[in-house]
């Protein structure tokens, strides 16, 4: 394979690795592009990489399984990724313990927000009662969402897709919006990334600053399990 670099290629499109390869090397190009740009906010690589690579899936007519064959282990890696925000987290652990409860506070006044927020703007546009459940998690991470959207019968397809967009468009708009609103505490920044947009949301806050890093981590973790209890008494209340 060294001296003839086409046999890689052979063996590539013979092999689920393809699709591994070529999801490393989009987002590993569209980091690069991020890079520099400053880390500019429309640049965000998760945003440019999944419309590469669905552009790509469909000019190759390839299907969305055969894709998840080759890419799963990208997919099984974000298990360790997530458990290795704690190391963050225990090197500033003093800075959390003295913020903990303005992040009580927030989370709470948050999470209500991003539930009830969407529920009654789905409700207003008339959307069906399934696609107005699918909605209701979108801010929390994907496997979360999709759960909650299993237990109360809805789409937990679409509970993915709206957690993905609400995800990128977080990442796009939160260092504007916080530089604009003139919140300065990367604290509480990161806060409201992690709340707001989950793990994407946490990606560009690490990206940032690192306390906002670790900040943002908490409050995904958290607002999973707050959504989680609060989504179905929200449904319950508003839902028709």
């Amino acid at each position: 394979m060294k001296d003839n670099p086409f046999s890689l290629w052979v063996y590539l499109s013979q092999s689920p690795l393809l699709w591994l390869t070529v999801t490393l090397l989009v987002y590993a190009t569209t980091d690069a592009v991020s890079l520099a740009t400053r880390r500019h906010p429309l640049a965000n690589p998760v945003l440019h990489a999944m419309w590469i690579i669905g552009a790509f899936l469909l000019a190759t007519g390839t299907s969305y399984t055969t894709y998840f064959a080759g890419a799963q282990f990208v997919h099984f890696l974000l298990g360790p990724a997530t458990v290795a925000l704690a190391v963050p987290l225990y090197e500033n652990r003093d800075r959390v313990v003295s913020s903990i409860v303005p992040m009580l506070v927030a989370l709470v006044a948050g999470s209500v927000t991003a539930v009830v927020s969407v529920v009654l703007l789905a409700e207003l546009a008339g959307l069906p009662r399934d696609v107005v459940l699918s909605l209701a998690p979108k801010s929390v991470t994907a496997g979360v969402a999709m759960g909650i959207a299993e237990s109360l019968h809805a789409d937990p397809s679409l509970a993915a897709v709206a957690v993905i967009l609400t995800g990128i468009m977080g990442a796009i708009i939160v260092t504007p919006l916080m530089n604009r609103t003139g919140v300065t505490d990367f604290r509480a920044r990161g806060f409201a990334a992690g709340l707001a947009a989950h793990g994407i949301g946490t990606a560009r806050a690490f990206q940032v600053d690192e306390i906002a890093g670790v900040f943002s981590g908490i409050a995904m973790s958290l607002n999973a399990l707050v959504t989680s209890f609060l989504v179905p008494l929200v449904v319950t209340l508003l839902v028709r």
